[in-house]
């Protein structure tokens, strides 16, 4: 199954790709999480691992795929192929515990251009990717819509959206419903920095046509996992029933109303 984990910036994608990515491998899935977030270097960090090559450099860098595509009138293909979780070549991804990360690619110079060589390389990977039963593909999104507006998402089976407790992280959750209503893929709803004061404002102000799956609430162990930059530990009862979930999902089983 390939998840899209999205959200608006600060409200934790990361944080819930990483919980779901371990908890997935705690139960012996095999897992490979996708960095395609160019500007955000702590996903390695909340994984334990190392930042991989920017996988832009298996074709050449970013200035030649660039070349490639301008060349081809924007129709260059990267892939001619299917790929498997396995095919990824060594170098382009770390692993530990049953996780694999790789990274589309990052902003690393000033002046260097624009993302969008590393979009079209990932949007066709996800595309050319082939998953075996038991095993995940969790891409953690940039920040905001934008990927919506490359094409990235067409690519995956569901779409989950982290909010957070702020007006504009709720108001984004009508137009990312309406984004990938139009291109035919579910959208569940994640709850983050949930407490006893914000938790009925927040379910009273989302959008209503979209399904909330479970609500994190406000762990201080995060929060000291992010402010001291280590890795992130599972094992939280709201990030079980999120996976529970998706395993029934990926299963083809009729999911619950709510995961919990």
């Amino acid at each position: 199954m390939k998840i899209a984990v999205t959200g608006k910036g600060g409200s934790g994608k990361s944080t819930v790709t990483t919980l779901l990515a371990k908890e997935l491998a705690g139960r012996g899935r095999k897992v490979l999480v996708i960095d395609s977030d160019e500007s955000n270097y702590g996903l390695s960090r909340q994984l334990g691992v190392d930042l991989p090559l920017d996988f832009t450099a298996y074709f050449g860098g970013k200035q030649k795929a660039m070349q490639d595509m301008m060349l081809s009138n924007f129709t260059h293909q990267f892939f001619h192929e299917t790929w498997e979780i396995q095919d990824i070549p060594e170098g382009y991804y770390s692993e530990k515990d049953g996780v694999k990360l790789m990274s589309s690619g990052k902003i690393h110079t000033a002046n260097e251009g624009c993302a969008c060589t590393m979009g079209n390389v990932l949007t066709q990977f996800i595309e050319h990717l082939v998953l075996s039963k038991g095993e995940y593909a969790l891409i953690d999104m940039e920040a905001g819509i934008e990927h919506f507006g490359r094409g990235i998402d067409n690519g995956v089976d569901l779409i989950l959206m982290v909010v957070e407790p702020s007006y504009e992280s709720l108001a984004l959750t009508g137009k990312v419903s309406e984004l990938g209503t139009s291109i035919g893929k579910p959208v569940y709803l994640v709850f983050n920095k949930v407490d006893e004061e914000n938790q009925e404002w927040m379910k009273k102000n989302v959008c209503e046509r979209v399904e909330i799956l479970c609500e994190i609430p406000v762990e201080k162990s995060i929060a000291s996992a992010g402010l001291q930059g280590t890795e992130l530990l599972n094992g939280y009862p709201a990030i079980i029933r999120l996976t529970d979930f998706l395993e029934k999902c990926g299963r083809g089983k009729e999911a619950p109303a709510h995961a919990g």
